[in-house]
């Protein structure tokens, strides 16, 4: 966590571009997202003048902001009506901007639900029915995002194109690959996708009649159309816009190997992100973890990143890490060493419960029998959270303040 600490890289950032910013005639800040709060106080301390304007959009109140922040709580994952007050104000701020000042955007994962400002003939409903829709068909977020930015007026490039002035994105992504377009939905890059790619997105995660009449109608007239497509590369209005990833998955890595080689472990980092189903994930992590002991009886560390996905068939109550942490207990018990899988998300929120995850260990298959549990029926209903709860193996930390994708942690004892 401290190798991917927002503050720490903003204040680097900005020692940087101090240059640019001491030039500014004033100098505005929005931060957006689960690490909006900590890049945003790390930029009052980075810059000796005050800014003309500073907005700062989270998914929960906070208090201890500097003098002059106006404070917007959005929701997430699913937006609020304070994602759409938050969305208003953010729009307001950058075209208040003059041709000679900077605009700073702090964004962080989160700022795409935080953060809504509803396309022309779209309801704050909409947008929340078909989030809602797209979440629990399993869509990732690149599928995600592609239908946000089609429904948006702010994001997909549109919030520096509203602007006049410089434009400088630090961002902490949460996004495998790190795309710029993808991450908090892109508001100051171009987009490369269309209406056609956002329809195809409904196509394959459950189809259009699943969706709200407003939203299908939207996309197909921009797809036939070609009217109010997003900003394309080569767009002058984002000429004066420099965007660039602070901070992500690999950083996490690198310093989850480095504490666990500072304990003595042998670390086996692996580098492909886990993506997919979670509980597929799961299952195709064992082969990465005895490929990792082979030959090796002295304790072992393997360590990966990434963001899996959770289709919901059930009524039950979890998370991805908590899911992928079930579907792991069969092959745990049968490694034939002691071991202990911590799968969380480095932002402290696993789905819509109050973990950043869960641990399992060689034990937890016989301990959830005696305790009547059954793993195959909690993957079933996805009652994961449940299940960890009785058997007091949920990891709770609290929001951390940060936002690269979710870890995944193996630790193995020595062999027998």
């Amino acid at each position: 966590m401290r190798a991917v600490d927002p503050a720490a890289r903003v204040r680097a950032a900005l020692r940087q571009h101090a240059p640019v910013l001491s030039g500014a005639a004033a100098w505005h800040v929005l931060g957006a997202g689960k690490a909006s709060v900590s890049m945003l106080r790390a930029a009052f301390e980075s810059v000796e003048t005050t800014p003309a304007s500073a907005l700062c959009i989270a998914p929960w109140g906070v208090s201890g902001l500097p003098d002059g922040v106006h404070l917007c709580v959005g929701g997430h994952p699913v937006p609020s009506a304070g994602s759409v007050d938050a969305g208003a104000r953010a729009l307001a701020l950058a075209e208040a901007c003059g041709e000679r000042d900077l605009l700073l955007v702090l964004l962080s994962g989160g700022a795409s639900a935080l953060m809504a400002a509803p396309a022309s003939g779209i309801a704050l409903g909409d947008k929340q029915g078909t989030t809602a829709q797209l979440l629990q068909r399993g869509a990732d977020i690149r599928a995600l995002n592609v239908v946000r930015k089609h429904l948006s007026r702010i994001k997909g490039g549109r919030l520096a194109a509203a602007s006049r002035a410089r434009t400088l994105c630090l961002v902490v992504s949460d996004v495998v690959g790190d795309d710029l377009s993808i991450i908090a939905s892109g508001p100051t890059v171009p987009d490369p996708s269309t209406f056609a790619d956002a329809l195809d997105v409904l196509d394959r995660f459950g189809g259009r009649r699943l969706y709200p009449p407003a939203v299908v109608r939207h996309l197909a007239h921009g797809a036939a159309t070609g009217e109010e497509e997003l900003p394309k590369p080569g767009d002058s209005r984002l000429a004066r816009v420099t965007t660039y990833v602070l901070a992500g998955r690999v950083d996490a890595l690198r310093g989850a190997a480095a504490a666990a080689a500072d304990l003595g472990y042998r670390v086996c980092v692996h580098d492909p992100a886990v993506t997919g189903e979670a509980r597929d994930a799961a299952i195709a992590h064992a082969g990465v973890v005895r490929a990792a002991l082979c030959g090796e009886p002295s304790p072992v560390c393997v360590v990966s990143a990434g963001e899996t996905t959770v289709t919901v068939r059930g009524g039950g109550r979890g998370g991805r890490n908590q899911e992928f942490a079930v579907a792991s207990l069969p092959w745990l018990a049968d490694i034939g060493r002691p071991v202990v899988l911590v799968s969380a998300g480095t932002d402290g929120i696993d789905g819509p419960t109050d973990a950043a995850g869960a641990v399992a260990d060689d034990t937890s298959a016989v301990r959830a029998a005696a305790a009547g549990l059954s793993a195959e029926a909690t993957l079933r209903d996805n009652d994961a959270y449940t299940f960890f709860a009785a058997l007091g193996d949920l990891l709770i930390t609290g929001p951390s303040g940060t936002n690269v994708g979710d870890i995944q942690t193996v630790v193995v004892g020595p062999a027998p």
